[in-house]
């Protein structure tokens, strides 16, 4: 009997034909990423914009790329280096400042955002001469090692005091009537999203909560 099939295809030509048809689409799609990051003015290049930051008192003005993360625009185009990159994904706390007087991780916010916020990174709270109170109290309870995250955690520090005092609860505050909600397992779950590798935590709740008792 004769094969009704008139077209015959081996497995091993169906997967050539394949990739050879992945690789075509694909053509179009790799010059539109390389037009991207062509000279200025090719379609598809960069988007910038004037940019004002209110940052530790100072009114800057930059020109940025919309995309600058705030945290690129400190270290990078501020010369701001005591925020530090971590993780740049929003999990390891280094990179935290405070706008308009919460915390946040400023590689997760961009810096266009940030236009008529008050920014205050970890160069606004004190000088050498004169150091903030959480600052001297993490140097007098040694809590830091390498120093890396050290900044993050004092800017966090800071505005979780500010948090306390305002009677924002956390997800272990049993009593929300209570005030100030200060314990040090309040602490610790505030201040759970900035890590240290060094494992100082012990001397930086010991920090915080000295901080804390003179705030009282």
């Amino acid at each position: 009997m004769e094969d009704p099939t008139p077209f015959k295809i081996s497995r091993r030509d169906l997967f050539k034909v394949g990739a050879a048809s992945v690789t075509t689409m694909a053509v179009p799609t790799l010059a539109g990423a390389q037009g991207a990051s062509g000279a200025p003015g090719a379609a598809g290049s960069r988007l910038t914009s004037t940019t004002t930051l209110n940052v530790n008192g100072r009114i800057h003005e930059l020109d940025l790329d919309l995309r600058t993360s705030l945290l690129d625009a400190l270290r990078d185009h501020l010369n701001l280096t005591g925020t530090k990159k971590g993780c740049d994904h929003g999990q390891c706390g280094a990179c935290t400042v405070i706008v308009n007087g919460r915390r946040i991780n400023s590689c997760l916010t961009l810096a266009v955002m940030q236009q008529g916020a008050e920014i205050t990174t970890i160069e606004g709270l004190g000088t050498p001469d004169t150091l903030h109170p959480m600052q001297a109290a993490f140097i007098k309870h040694d809590g830091y090692q390498c120093g890396y995250c050290t900044p993050g955690q004092i800017c966090s520090a800071v505005a979780v005091l500010g948090e306390i005092n305002d009677g924002v609860p956390s997800h272990v505050s049993a009593d929300l009537m209570a005030q100030p909600l200060l314990s040090a397992e309040e602490i610790r779950e505030r201040m759970s999203g900035n890590l240290c590798r060094c494992a100082a935590y012990p001397n930086i709740i010991d920090a915080i909560t000295e901080v804390a008792g003179s705030n009282a």
